[in-house]
């Protein structure tokens, strides 16, 4: 698998990948070109049913409330969910499949769905605890990670950027998907390993990074990673996904993206996630 598709995978798996299946559009609003009879009245969304902090089924996830708020601005009453794990097939099995018309959170430029206009930019982040040592470090460069055992996941950015300075010599590999039936996400696997001192620090996706952050009960530093000089770009772009035949319902979408943008950034701050403006500077409100 190129590097380039594990990274889409990973943003989509985490951010991107994520959320809770919606039920559908109105026939020339969403399925309009496969010519499928859907109720107008439901949003159907595709997503993980265990992927924090975007999506579960229970709702908590701040796509869960994305997708809240996209039913209410398309005159849906509801919104349904489509279950499947963040795993390989993940868009053959629901959105593909015409299960359900949108994916709430995908990294922008992946070949498997259209993609809306971008609704957040976000980074790559490193975390540590307050008591660690490591106030200060801003760049993976940083002279006092070196020797440090970094939790970071397989075929990500980050990994090109540690592996030019050495520092995957000392790193814990995680795995770049999981079945989130069977397990706990990536990103709670390595804060909860930080947390118990199996790694010094981790470096995550910005938003998993943001919401384990606000929510452990230990003092840990976030650290946007926005200032590395060299090697892979630690910020992306993530759009909403529909069928590349949905050209009417996408631009619906983008037109809830385009009024609505405050609204869905002051979701994405409840829950903690890194927002970068245009300029790579922060958007704290």
């Amino acid at each position: 698998m190129s590097r380039r598709r594990k990274l889409r995978l990973f943003l989509f798996a985490a951010a991107a990948a994520a959320l809770a299946p919606v039920t559908a559009l109105a026939q020339g609003a969403g399925l309009g070109a496969a010519g499928e009879l859907v109720d107008p009245e439901v949003l159907r969304v595709c997503a993980d049913p265990s992927n924090m902090p975007f999506t579960d089924e229970s709702g908590e996830g701040f796509e869960n409330k994305l997708a809240e708020l996209v039913a209410e601005k398309t005159g849906r009453k509801s919104v349904a969910y489509t279950w499947f794990p963040m795993v390989m097939g993940f868009v053959r099995n629901t959105l593909r499949a015409n299960r359900c018309d949108i994916i709430m959170g995908y990294a922008q430029g992946d070949e498997l769905v259209q993609n809306t206009n971008a609704y957040y930019r976000s980074t790559y982040a490193l975390v540590f605890k307050k008591d660690s040592g490591l106030a200060g470090v801003e760049t993976i460069e940083d002279p006092k990670l070196a020797g440090k055992k970094i939790g970071v996941v397989a075929g990500t950015p980050p990994t090109a950027n540690m592996a030019a300075i050495k520092l995957m010599r000392t790193a814990k590999i995680y795995p770049l998907m999981v079945d989130t039936r069977l397990m706990p996400s990536v990103a709670e696997i390595m804060i909860k390993d930080m947390l118990a001192g199996a790694i010094d620090a981790a470096i995550v996706w910005g938003p998993m990074a943001g919401y384990y952050a606000k929510n452990s009960r230990t003092d840990l530093v976030l650290v946007p990673l926005v200032k590395e000089k060299s090697g892979s770009r630690m910020i992306y772009r993530i759009t909403m996904g529909v069928r590349p035949s949905d050209q009417e319902w996408k631009r619906t979408l983008n037109k809830v993206i385009r009024e609505n943008q405050a609204a869905i950034n002051q979701i994405l701050l409840d829950y903690n996630v890194p927002l970068l403006d245009e300029h790579d500077q922060p958007i704290t409100q």
